[in-house]
Parts: C-alpha cells; structure tokens; sequence
C-alpha cells in the first residue's frame, strides 16, 4: 500500500543530519553539562555552541535563549513566569489579553489561571478568514494588561498573524508609559519558524515559544526566546539551569538535534517553493474536484504547507480513519486533541457552525511531499467524500 505522510503540522520526520549530530551525546559524550569535570564540559560546550545557533537565527543574545522540553512547556514559562513576577511586585490581579484560537497549552493555561482567581484573560475574537485586528488588541488594553499572547502561525488553519504590527503597538504603548515593562508580547511561533521571519528584534516580540520536532528535529525539546530584562520567574523548583529560568538536567541530543534543525531551516529555500507550490496545486484541486468543498482561512497570508478544508454533509473523523486505511496520515485539526470528538475550537472561534467544523480535514505538506502523494490523496478524498455523503443520505433517509 502507498504510504502518504500528510500531516507535517502534528510532528516531522527527523532529519538524518540532526540524528547524526545528536548521536555522540547519548553514551560517547554523556556528562551532564553541570558537572565541572571534563565529561561535563564536553556536554556544557556542546549546549553552549547550540545556544549560539538559536541565537543567531532568532537575532538575539545567547542568554536569551531557554531551552525546555517544547512549546508547551515555553508557552506555560512564558505566561506563568510573567504572571509569577508580576504578583511578587505588585501583589495584584493582572490582565491577559490573548486570542480565542490559540494552541491549547496557551487557551488552558489562561482559563486555569482565570479559574484560580490569578488572572483576568480577554479572548480576542477571530475572523471569519481566520485574523486577529490590531483594533480589538489597541481596544482591549488596560492599565494592568501585563502581557499580550498571540500565535504567529496557526496550528490548525495556517493563518499568519500581524506579530510585528502587534508589536510595533506594545512597543508604543510602553514607550508612552516612561519605559513601562508591561504590556510583554509573546507569540507561539512553533509552525512559523521553518517559514517565516523569526528574528525577534522585527518581530517586536518579548517572548517567542518554538519547539523541535515540528522543523525535523527530535521530540521533546524546545526553546523560549527571553528578551533581557523580562520580569520573568521560573515555574519549577530545582537546580539553577538556564540562567536560573527551567531546572532540570540539560536534554543534551535533544538541544544538539535542535541547533542542528535550525541550521537546516538556512539552507531550504528551493524546498519551500515547492512546498509552497503543491499546496496551490493541492487546493485547487480539492476546490475543483469535490463538490461542496471549502477552504477554511485565507488563501494568501498562510503557513505555505497548510491546507484546512471542510466537506458538506461529511464527518470529519470519518475522513480521516478512511484516508489512513488507504495509507494517508492527516488531521482534523490539532494532534493534541486528536483523541476529542469536539468540534475544532479554531473553526468555532472563526464563526462556523458545529456541524461545518466537525467535516474538517488538515492536511499538511513537508519536505519530501511529491506531485504523486498530492494526485494519490485527492483521488481518495474524492472516493471518501463519494461514500461518506451516501452513507449519510442512506441514514437520514432511514428516519423518514
């Protein structure tokens, strides 16, 4: 059976290079990079040359870059750490200004904080096309707004939020308050980094969340970008690791692996293009081919290996477990929630009904997509959709 990996946005293959890289550091140089002896310092020189690389690609300064496990352990660092900070200094509750289709690590982590009494959380609405207005975030500022969370690419629709406008916004705002700290901005930008500008300086960004396995590198790690001076606290109690910021033994392959993705992200122009150009290829097709299909979020400003559709009168869990019997991985929405039958909280939040969200498909192209993979996987979404929509016309026909 043919094999079609379509859901890149969930995680990717790790590149040979970065196994190669990380290979040493699982049993040839193993010490732990906090020990003073020269197994340690091996380890320590290895975390210390891979700092550099994130910070060079991010455009920052080497100890700005924390590494964790992943995005979600940065984005809980992010909010969490400021929160922390925030009320050892001022013994108050603060604002949180974030949006209604943010990864769940980011929506969870607002709502637990809310529930608790720590936080008062405005939820930005979203765009039927799937954007956040400059507007509402100018609008939805008050005196104790401490931080501003916006995703930089969606997870589920590809979406690519105005980060730099937001960030051009906050730089203002704090400028007018005499050099204020507060309002921060943060963005989760784990599926912008293998195609967008990440450079935190344009960006305008206080924070930046990312995580490896999402850019072909090993699961499990990740990195918070900190900019100097962030009243920022660490979450968890233990050793004094990343500047003191996340205790915990150095995952030393896994930050290897992930110095050696970013270095890759350099060199793969040619390969976005193409990326870029059988997604085009793949939406027209779908859009063509199959009747009473929709593109969910905009064509032009999304994530080039992102295409999210819906289906007319088509569940979208029936989609997806008949594309997998044909050899075809892909999604409904986020991996996180794959194992929920809730309609995709991004496609409630843009405005559609509960019945259009639950016929969703996201399909996610990578590196290695071919014209053939593309031609394969619409051939067998035009039989599923073909089988599913009778199967339904049989069943509702039964309850007249």
């Amino acid at each position: 059976m043919k094999k079609v990996y379509l859901d890149h946005a969930a995680t990717t293959p790790a590149d040979e290079r970065v196994l190669q890289k990380m290979h040493p550091y699982f049993s040839g140089q193993f010490g732990n990079p906090m020990s003073v002896h020269e197994f340690g310092q091996e380890a320590m020189d290895a975390v210390d040359r891979s700092r550099k690389i994130l910070a060079d690609f991010f455009g920052c300064r080497t100890e700005e870059v924390i590494f964790t496990s992943g995005a979600t352990e940065s984005n809980n660092l992010a909010i969490r750490g400021i929160l922390k900070e925030y009320y050892i200094a001022n013994q108050k509750r603060p604002h949180i200004i974030t949006t209604r289709f943010e990864h769940h690590c980011v929506l969870a982590t607002c709502q637990e904080l809310e529930k608790e009494g720590l936080a008062e959380v405005t939820y930005l609405p979203v765009s039927r096309n799937g954007f956040i207005k400059i507007a509402d975030v100018k609008k939805s500022l008050k005196l104790n707004t401490i931080l501003v969370s916006v995703m930089y690419v969606n997870n589920e629709i590809g979406t690519v939020q105005p980060i730099q406008e937001i960030g051009k916004l906050i730089s203002a705002i704090r400028a007018k308050d005499f050099g204020s700290a507060y309002p921060l901005l943060h963005t989760d930008a784990t599926q912008a980094v293998n195609y967008y500008d990440c450079n935190v300086e344009t960006l305008g960004v206080d924070l930046l969340s990312m995580s490896g396995h999402k850019i072909h590198g090993p699961k499990g790690v990740g990195a918070l970008y900190v900019r100097k001076n962030t009243p920022l606290k660490s979450i968890q109690t233990g050793g004094g690791q990343e500047f003191g910021l996340r205790a915990g033994t150095h995952n030393v392959p896994g930050i290897v692996g992930l110095s050696e993705a970013i270095q890759q992200i350099k060199n793969q122009k040619s390969k976005v293009k193409n990326i870029l150009k059988l997604r085009d290829y793949l939406i027209k097709k779908v859009l063509r081919e199959i009747p009473k299909s929709h593109l969910n979020g905009s064509v032009e400003k999304r994530s080039p290996n992102n295409a999210n559709f819906r289906f007319d009168n088509v569940e979208g869990e029936g989609i997806i477990l008949s594309l997998n019997a044909a050899g075809i991985a892909a999604s409904t929405g986020s991996a996180c929630s794959s194992g929920s039958l809730d309609p995709s909280h991004v496609l409630l939040a843009m405005g559609l009904k509960h019945e259009q969200a639950h016929g969703s498909l996201r399909l996610t192209l990578g590196r290695n997509t071919t014209k053939a993979d593309v031609d394969y996987t619409v051939r067998i979404i035009k039989k599923t959709i073909a089988r599913l929509r009778k199967i339904s016309g049989n069943v509702l026909a039964d309850f007249k």
